[in-house]
């Protein structure tokens, strides 16, 4: 059966990584909002709906690292100016499994959510719901291939106070049916990969997502 993201991305969540062969993997888009790279250990995924052809020709034809070619900013140049999408930055892709029980801080779902990092996800994301606690929010929400996502947010006056980790922690509670959590951090963003490991999120990858005009 053919490789889908969407089964690659069960599977890293589960500790089953693709060969670290050096190779590259082209799967199809799992949706129109939806394109982009990761990069694994060694292994790169390329999920669009571009001439798998025309990704491997550019790949090959860049003068650098073959392991760091799918991250190279001329592929990813080349990549957005094909699809003529846009793109953020590149992020530390982690994942958490569930955890039992309620989250270890006083929540209240957000009906109707007011929040930037709200509107932000809802452009990213489906399902989306809200939590907050005093001084801070935890968004969830369907992303790529339907995978699970969370995103926190700490008001600048009360951090480094561990709120940014209990969050995080809060996500592993608030994820239904029990599958695994997955999160983006931007790789210059100390404060949040040191909350999202410290809350047991673990790298597996990184990300760039190109986003459709």
């Amino acid at each position: 059966m053919p490789q889908t993201l969407a089964s690659i991305l069960n599977a890293a969540a589960h500790g089953r990584f693709p060969p670290p062969d050096g190779g590259t993997t082209v799967v199809p888009q799992p949706s129109h909002r939806d394109a982009g790279v990761i990069a694994f250990t060694a292994h790169s995924v390329v999920f669009t709906d571009e001439d798998p052809r025309w990704v491997r020709a550019t790949l090959a034809s860049l003068d650098c690292d073959e392991l760091a070619a799918t991250m190279n900013p001329r592929f990813l140049a080349a990549f957005l100016a094909r699809t003529g999408r846009s793109t953020d930055t590149i992020d530390l892709l982690t994942v958490a499994s569930a955890l039992p029980g309620d989250p270890p801080l006083e929540l209240r779902e957000l009906a109707d959510p007011d929040h930037p990092r709200v509107s932000r996800a809802r452009k990213r994301r489906d399902d989306v719901r809200v939590w907050a606690a005093d001084g801070g929010v935890v968004v969830l929400g369907r992303g790529v291939a339907g995978r699970w996502e969370t995103a926190i947010e700490v008001d600048e006056g009360i951090r480094h106070r561990g709120l940014g980790r209990a969050l995080a922690t809060a996500a592993r509670h608030l994820v239904p049916d029990g599958g695994p959590v997955w999160s983006q951090q931007a790789a210059g963003n100390a404060r949040s990969v040191r909350a999202f490991q410290a809350a047991g999120f673990r790298p597996v990858g990184a990300e760039a997502l190109l986003i459709a005009a």
